[in-house]
């Protein structure tokens, strides 16, 4: 599996011939020149992950693409004119060239109260990288490379650490992370890996716009 990292969520998953883009949120733009993709997966409706104006730049670019997301997306998505969706919520799971979707998950997690409370999925791509949106979600499932929420308006450091060691994946990343300048990004780069590192869970940093074999 090869990792392209475009920034916060934004992400170019290539496995088995298949190009992945996931959740192009307003955060980055790389994604509105790509081309060859496969599948866009979105897990939930807020902006710093489905950000239209992206979204039909990419169809532009790539109109025979299947958008896997939740039916609150989808909704927004037939609003736009935007058909060429498929349905996958918590429980379901779709395949694309022999390459298995799962989906994970129904909530967001909670901001304050009732804010932002959104339908969040988690997808479990290829039995290997579960990508789990703005939710700290257990699939209860062997997990090989976990893609780990480190910021944000919903949580705190300590929870994303017992998120990964909870899973206990072999491997993992940082998502989430684009709200923070190059300084803020050094706990996630220095503390954590070494944290993990004592309980046998390999962190992997990955540079934007630089891909990475895992």
């Amino acid at each position: 599996m090869f990792i392209t990292k475009f920034g916060h969520c934004c992400l170019l998953i290539e496995e088995k011939g298949v190009r992945i883009l996931t959740d192009p949120g307003s955060y980055t733009t790389a994604q509105d020149a790509l081309k060859d993709i496969d599948v866009v997966l979105i897990t939930h409706e807020h902006q710093d992950h489905f950000h239209v104006p992206s979204v039909k730049k990419i169809l532009e670019n790539n109109p025979e693409v299947v958008i896997i997301t939740n039916t609150s997306v989808c909704n927004l998505l037939a609003k736009e004119g935007i058909k060429n969706v498929k349905i996958v919520d918590d429980g379901n799971n779709f395949s694309v060239k022999d390459l298995n979707f799962e989906a994970f998950g129904k909530d967001h997690a909670v901001i304050y109260k009732e804010m932002g409370l959104v339908e969040n999925t988690g997808y479990f791509i290829d039995e290997k990288l579960f990508y789990p949106g703005d939710a700290f979600f257990n699939p209860q499932k062997i997990v090989e490379i976990l893609a780990v929420p480190f910021a944000g308006p919903w949580m705190k450091i300590s929870e994303a650490i017992d998120y990964v060691l909870t899973v206990k994946p072999k491997k993992c990343f940082a998502v989430h992370d684009g709200g923070l300048n190059p300084s803020g990004q050094g706990f996630s780069k220095r503390v954590a890996p070494q944290i993990f590192k004592n309980e046998g869970i390999e962190f992997i940093p990955l540079e934007i716009n630089t891909e990475t074999e895992f």
